[in-house]
C-alpha cells in the first residue's frame, strides 16, 4: 500500500484530481485512473491529471491526462488552465510570473495569468491552430438519425452538431435536465472516428452567445469541455454563424472563446476544491 498526495481542481465544473510528479511517482496511471475518479469509491472525478517535470527547456511542466476510463488524452482545456495555476500556487515557477508554457502530447500551450493575492484565478490559454477535419457541414446516420455535422481538431478530435441544423436532436436536448437522452456511445464510437471523438450539442443564441452540452470520450457527459467550446465556436466562425468572440454557457460554467486567424484563445476560471492523501495499491 502506497499513499500519494493529490489536489481537486474543477474549470467550470469539468473536474480532475491532479497529482504532482515532481513529488509523486505514479507507476500505473491508467488504473489509478479509473480507481481516483470512481465517484463511489474513489475522489470522484473526469479523470486524472499528471503534472510532470517538462522534457526540455521550452516549457515548465509537461500535462498528461487519463480519462474516467483509464484511456489517455492529448489535451484538455479546463485541465490545463488548472494545471497553470496548480504550478504558479505551488511555487513551481516564480511568483512574479505572468504566463506559463506547459507541454502535452498535442504540443506546448502559452498560458496568460490573472492573479488575485497571489493566486491565479483565471487563465487564458493559447489553444493553438484548429483544424476542419471534413465538409462543411458533413453527413453521418447515427441512431438510425440522418445529422449534420461540423468535424473539428484542436489537438484531439471534436464533433460539433447545431441544433438549428438537426431538429431531431432538439427533442433530446433540454438544458434543464441533469442527463440528456442521448446515446453518447452510439456518436463517441461511430466508425468514422477510428480514434472516438468528442461530441458537442449547440444552440445558438446570437452570434456571439451559445449554449453547449457535450459528451466526451472516455468520460460521458461532462458538465464542461474547454477544447469543446473551443471547437464549437470555431465550427460555428468557420460555418457564418458566429463571430469570432462567442460566448459559451456550458453547465458548469461559462468560457469565452477568441478566434483569431485560425488561432484559439479560451479564458475561464481556474478553480482548487481540496487537496488530499490516498491510498493505492
Amino acid at each position: 500500500m502506497k499513499k500519494i498526495k493529490f489536489t481537486k481542481m474543477q474549470g467550470c465544473g469539468n473536474d480532475y484530481v491532479y497529482v504532482s510528479c515532481f513529488e509523486e511517482k505514479i507507476s500505473n496511471p491508467e488504473e489509478l485512473a479509473k480507481k481516483i475518479s470512481d465517484r463511489h469509491f474513489g475522489v470522484g472525478s473526469d479523470g486524472l491529471i499528471l503534472i510532470l517535470p517538462p522534457l526540455d527547456n521550452n516549457s515548465d511542466a509537461f500535462m498528461q491526462l487519463y480519462n474516467f476510463d483509464g484511456s489517455k488524452a492529448s489535451m484538455c482545456g479546463n485541465g490545463i488552465r488548472c494545471v497553470a495555476k496548480y504550478i504558479y500556487d505551488h511555487g513551481i515557477i516564480p511568483k512574479e510570473r505572468r504566463e506559463t508554457f506547459i507541454d502535452t502530447p498535442s504540443g506546448i500551450k502559452k498560458i496568460s495569468l490573472e492573479i488575485q493575492n497571489e493566486k491565479v484565478i483565471s487563465a487564458t490559454v493559447n489553444m493553438g491552430e484548429a483544424k476542419i477535419t471534413g465538409k462543411i457541414p458533413e453527413e453521418i446516420l447515427i441512431n438510425g438519425k440522418k445529422l449534420n455535422f461540423i468535424g473539428v481538431d484542436v489537438g484531439n478530435p471534436h464533433a460539433v452538431y447545431f441544433l438549428e441544423d438537426n431538429p431531431e436532436l432538439k427533442n433530446i436536448f433540454s438544458w434543464e435536465d441533469s442527463k440528456f437522452n442521448l446515446e453518447g456511445k452510439n456518436f463517441e464510437n461511430h466508425s468514422r472516428f477510428p480514434d472516438r471523438v468528442n461530441s458537442e450539442f449547440i444552440e445558438i443564441i446570437s452570434r456571439d452567445e451559445i449554449k453547449m452540452r457535450v459528451f466526451e470520450r472516455g468520460s460521458g457527459e461532462t458538465l464542461a469541455c474547454g477544447t469543446g467550446a473551443t471547437a464549437s465556436a470555431f465550427a460555428g466562425f468557420k460555418a457564418g454563424k458566429l463571430n469570432s468572440k462567442v460566448l459559451v454557457h456550458l453547465r458548469g460554467g461559462d468560457l469565452k472563446i477568441e478566434i483569431k486567424n485560425s488561432c484559439c484563445f479560451m479564458t475561464g476560471a481556474a478553480v482548487e476544491v481540496f487537496s488530499g492523501e490516498i491510498n493505492i495499491i
